[in-house]
């Protein structure tokens, strides 16, 4: 009975990338676990790993966040249990790489369901708990291309854009209540976002020199504990940040197309 009472991180899209990094740091620090997947194989066990290398309580709740309904029926989950949730990590998303006239609507709009929709979901019924107790923190996982228009994978960045927006508004909202906002950027990483997304032969997932999820979920961890309100993770990546903020949307669009074509075969 006394887990039940103990307080959690909520950690969704836990089994692979910078879910399964942050699942690792949260683990190394103490910290009792509700983890997020769809693949309820794989998550139980990473739960059983997780507990048994670092001791601490983890709960696996598989769940298909590209489902309108399973957001909110993940909460009541939680509560129903009585896992107290002080933690949020909103990391799941995916992408569609593509000229938008050729991708799939119905893919699309699954991915603005789950990059969106379930994020502001479990941003708002969480968010009103920790308010209520004045005390949580959430992680939110954005993307560089927030800053940056991004040609064939235009829904994509769309949604991370949105991600940063909404994260940005709500850090002013809760400013005094005892409750952090922390959005998380990270550049092309070495994760298997390309091939979920059909964009492993593209110019970024071939040339550039894509980030360590490991260092990337350090600096978002490293970042929601200082109360920080944005990082861009990397240097190189700051850099671009800070290019987005100066450049015309047209130069950043163009730019960005060029990373998102096919890279030419060689000879």
């Amino acid at each position: 009975m006394a887990a039940r009472t103990t307080s959690y991180a909520l950690i969704t899209g836990a089994t692979s990338g910078f879910g399964y990094e942050f699942v690792k740091l949260f683990a190394q620090d103490g910290y009792n676990l509700v983890l997020v997947a769809r693949d309820s194989e794989k998550l139980n066990a990473l739960a059983s790993e997780i507990s048994e290398r670092y001791g601490v309580i983890t709960i696996p709740l598989p769940k298909d966040l590209f489902d309108p309904r399973a957001a909110e029926e993940l909460y009541h989950e939680v509560k129903a249990n009585n896992y107290r949730v002080d933690t949020l990590v909103n990391d799941a998303g995916q992408g569609e790489h593509g000229p938008f006239i050729h991708t799939d609507l119905q893919r699309e709009l699954k991915i603005i369901q789950l990059n969106i929709a379930s994020l502001v979901t479990l941003t708002k019924l969480f968010l009103q708990d920790m308010v209520y107790r004045g005390h949580g923190r959430i992680l939110q996982v954005a993307s560089l291309l927030a800053k940056y228009p991004t040609p064939l994978m235009a829904v994509y960045g769309a949604t991370k854009s949105f991600v940063l927006s909404f994260s940005e508004a709500l850090t002013n909202e809760l400013q005094g209540t005892g409750v952090t906002m922390t959005v998380l950027l990270p550049g092309a990483s070495d994760t298997d976002f390309f091939n979920k997304a059909g964009a492993e032969n593209t110019v970024a997932a071939k040339d550039t020199e894509l980030s360590d999820p490991a260092d990337v979920a350090k600096d978002g961890f490293e970042a929601l504990f200082r109360g920080d309100k944005k990082i861009i993770s990397g240097l190189r990546n700051r850099i671009q940040g800070a290019v987005a903020n100066v450049m015309p949307d047209s130069k950043l669009a163009a730019q960005m197309r060029k990373q998102m074509e096919e890279k030419a075969e060689e000879d």
